[in-house]
């Protein structure tokens, strides 16, 4: 018997990759070295505030595209 850990399906490993990168970013040691900074601030927003909602968008969106494709 297979794990149901595993992705069985192209689009499975795809969504699996894209997410855990996605995730990988947003956690430390990682975002300090990428993204902490106050400047510049993106429409009012300081940068470090900006770029972990575009990463926990991204990974909402990831969710969603497995789900839509039935993985």
């Amino acid at each position: 018997m297979r794990s149901h850990f595993v992705p069985r399906t192209r689009d499975g490993w795809i969504g699996t990759i894209v997410f855990l990168a996605l995730f990988a970013l947003t956690q430390p040691p990682l975002v300090f070295l990428v993204a902490n900074r106050i400047e510049p601030r993106i429409f009012g927003v300081p940068f470090l505030y900006m770029y972990l909602l575009v990463m926990y968008v991204g990974m909402i969106g990831v969710l969603i595209w497995v789900a839509r494709r039935g993985v």
